[in-house]
């Protein structure tokens, strides 16, 4: 099986929008899932793409 990342099975999702961390559910992505508090796409915790939103967001 490929896989897109390696980030493994524990570790939190977090939305870019509010900051709502919840816990990472395994085998899905949290790019697939939406946030309970505000309906956005949620970035998992630790990725290029939370790194990105990070910096991004320390202007």
């Amino acid at each position: 099986m490929n896989r897109k990342h390696e980030m493994g099975a524990g570790g939190h999702c977090i939305c870019p929008k509010c900051s709502t961390r919840i816990e990472h559910s395994k085998g899905v992505p949290c790019q697939e899932q939406r946030c309970p508090s505000c309906g956005a796409k949620l970035l998992r915790e630790g990725s290029e793409h939370h790194a990105l939103w990070q910096a991004k967001n320390q202007h």
